[in-house]
């Protein structure tokens, strides 16, 4: 998640520089905007490996690893952190192929990664196949992400494209420009970094809550939150749709367009946000199910009630999600940054603390919804303000609806 959080915080930066000066035709801050992306994702991603291979042990203990388990973590992390450079790099084209208006390559190479990933790990994981369990699942992912890689780039150096990528100019870089790139994806560095810091909290809270049985909780915990990965996985997807075309039209002045992709967003994210918390309303159990053959007691019962509990607060995330990224796209990254950390920092953070003092273990799971539902209703707020604001620039705005 650490990893990813930088990955982004350049692809998002870079891509809404790109995408305002492509709606201004402005090839030269275009090409710039690629170049220095480029560049920030092999330094960033040669640092983090350099470190990460020094401290690997120290930073696998932080996260909750245990004498049982950390050797397993080591043998994936240890070959994990060979293939940063075209993981980062990844990212950073997909969301740059997104500003450029080309979602369907971004979309495809994704898929390549994944349908490769599911592909090779079996062979590599199982005995039938290499044999190589844990190590053979890592091998596997940096493969994927270098088929992924390899497509995007591809395409991206193609006439097709208006990244304007010249290979023999590729290091004619604007180093002024990493301040900006990093200022505007900083919000998402935050957001996903923060939810990295959140498993190392989480996780000594249920250490400390839930006493012998803190290792079924924490797999609870675990099970909570790749289902909410998946399930706000959508919403995210219509996010990154949404930049581009909010990037392109604040930079071309188009304020009608702007105001309605904005709008038309809005109530994708809260019909889809929706259901997705009727579904985990009613299917809790059986997505639960998906995750164990074991049928623990305290795993299927406390499992789904947790789940339910924290996807309460899906029916106004998604004003977060969408003011957060709106921000981002058109370049404004204090408003952004402090979108971002409202609901995982400073909500969340305070939240858990007081609610497991008052709750206990319980607290964990209200504070995720609680937070959420605070989150969302500032963000509400906030986002009427800004479209009434948005409606002025527009002639003829008296009788709009936002």
């Amino acid at each position: 998640m650490i990893i990813m959080a930088f990955a982004l915080m350049i692809g998002i930066g870079s891509a809404s520089i790109f995408s305002r000066a492509f709606g201004r035709r402005d090839q030269e801050v275009m090409r710039r905007s690629v170049n220095t992306a480029v560049l920030m994702g092999i330094v960033v991603s040669i640092v983090i490996s350099i470190l990460g291979f020094v401290f690997l042990d120290p930073l696998l203990y932080l996260f909750g690893a245990r004498e049982g388990n950390i050797q397993y973590a080591h043998d994936y992390l240890s070959i994990i952190l060979i293939g940063l450079v075209p993981f980062s790099l990844s990212v950073i084209f997909n969301n740059l192929t997104r500003a450029e208006g080309r979602a369907k390559i971004a979309m495809i190479a994704m898929m390549i990664g994944a349908g490769v990933n599911i592909v090779l790990d079996p062979i590599f994981i199982f005995d039938w196949g290499l044999g190589l369990g844990v190590k053979g699942a890592a091998i596997a992912t940096v493969i994927a992400n270098i088929f992924s890689f390899i497509y995007v780039f591809t395409s991206a150096i193609s006439k097709k494209s208006n990244l304007n990528i010249d290979l023999k100019k590729i290091y004619d870089v604007d180093l002024s420009m990493t301040t900006e790139v990093a200022s505007i994806g900083f919000s998402s560095f935050v957001r996903n970094a923060i939810g990295a810091f959140l498993v190392i909290l989480v996780n000594n809270l249920i250490i400390y809550y839930a006493g012998d049985d803190s290792e079924i909780y924490i797999s609870i915990f675990g099970v909570v939150n790749r289902l909410l990965m998946f399930l706000m996985m959508p919403g995210f997807g219509l996010i990154q749709g949404l930049q581009p075309l909010v990037g392109f039209n604040f930079g071309a002045k188009l304020y009608k367009r702007l105001y309605d992709v904005i709008k038309y967003a809005k109530n994708l994210m809260l019909i889809y946000f929706f259901w997705a918390f009727i579904v985990s309303m009613v299917f809790a159990k059986q997505l639960f199910n998906l995750f164990s053959e074991e049928n623990n007691p305290i795993f299927m019962t406390d499992g789904p009630i947790a789940l339910r509990i924290v996807t309460a607060g899906f029916i106004l995330v998604g004003f977060q999600i969408i003011l957060s990224s709106v921000y981002q796209s058109m370049g404004y990254p204090l408003r952004a940054f402090l979108v971002a950390v409202s609901r995982q920092a400073i909500l969340f953070i305070p939240l858990v603390f007081i609610l497991t003092r008052i709750l206990g273990l319980q607290g964990i799971w209200f504070a995720f919804m609680v937070a959420d539902l605070l989150a969302g209703l500032i963000s509400l707020l906030v986002y009427l303000y800004e479209m009434k604001d948005l409606k002025k620039k527009i002639p003829g705005n008296m009788n709009m609806v936002l």
